[in-house]
């Protein structure tokens, strides 16, 4: 389905749902076919915006693979809904283009879609009961736990630092807009040539670059290089700052690009056309 030489150039960005439109949690990384080093793309200003990304995204005109790290959509197999007890649509798109109209949250945020819009669904805190009641998950998450990934988290669990909840839904904005030119796997057909974009899960690329389950933050140079070096990388440019962000960026774009070639990662077993409408996958489960 995607041969080696699909791809010239394969991106990784390290997303944000934070309120605001500027976001030092967002990183963008970028490199070309061979072995040279990712590179951080500068934003326009000090910080990205959410909309400064889908700008970019949609101005890259060659064939860039493009894996963004957020959950493209909430489960839907697991009980036949997105929410239950709501009338909604019943399948991804759909569902990006319904999040999107009803947030109007600044910079494509969608912290009203959990906070007050569909606040029963997610649990923000101890008053909200067992924790448990609200652990729903993909297809694809219970498939990567399965095989010993460990325990991704759910896109209803919305407190703490770790939570995705805040990013994912403000990713299903920005897919609404982007999908209108930018082919998303595996919710539409992946074109013989030109941008595509995935979902990506930057703690599989740590893994796969040698970093311990459980610890896979890098936040100096000399482990960077020795990640990279596992991913057939050479050695980064030096950067003004070891951020979680930045390194999960670079270390996730070289990954990208020594794997994207494999067909295993485009034809997932467990992946079946009522997956890839509904809830997608993460590139790199298989």
């Amino acid at each position: 389905m995607t041969p080696p030489e699909r791809f010239c150039r394969f991106a990784a960005i390290d997303w944000s749902g934070a309120k605001g439109s500027a976001h030092p949690g967002i990183a963008v990384a970028v490199c070309h076919k061979g072995s040279a080093a990712p590179e951080l793309v500068a934003p326009p200003g000090r910080y990205w915006s959410r909309t400064d990304v889908l700008a970019w995204m949609l101005a890259q005109g060659d064939s860039i693979l493009i894996g963004m790290d957020c959950s493209f959509a909430p489960p839907f197999m697991l009980r036949g809904t997105y929410l239950p007890g709501e009338s909604l649509p019943n399948a991804a798109r759909p569902f990006w283009a319904y999040v999107d109209a009803l947030c109007d949250d600044a910079d494509l945020g969608a912290a009203s879609f959990v906070e007050q819009h569909h606040r029963r669904h997610f649990y923000l805190g101890a008053a909200d009961g067992q924790k448990a009641d609200f652990l729903h998950f993909r297809r694809c998450e219970a498939h990567y736990n399965a095989q010993g990934g460990g325990k991704p988290s759910t896109i209803f669990d919305a407190i703490g630092a770790a939570q995705v909840s805040k990013a994912s839904f403000a990713g299903m904005r920005l897919l609404h807009h982007a999908a209108r030119t930018l082919p998303i796997w595996p919710f539409m057909p992946l074109p013989p040539s030109g941008p595509a974009l995935v979902e990506i899960y930057t703690s599989i690329a740590a893994r796969a670059a040698g970093q311990p389950k459980g610890r896979s933050k890098i936040r100096d140079s000399v482990t960077l290089d020795l990640a990279l070096a596992r991913l057939g990388s050479e050695a980064h440019r030096p950067l003004p700052a070891y951020t979680d962000h930045a390194t999960d960026a670079l270390i996730t774009a070289a990954w990208m690009r020594a794997c994207a070639g494999n067909p295993a990662l485009w034809t997932p077993q467990a992946l079946t056309s009522e997956i890839a409408r509904t809830e997608g996958w993460t590139f790199g489960v298989i």
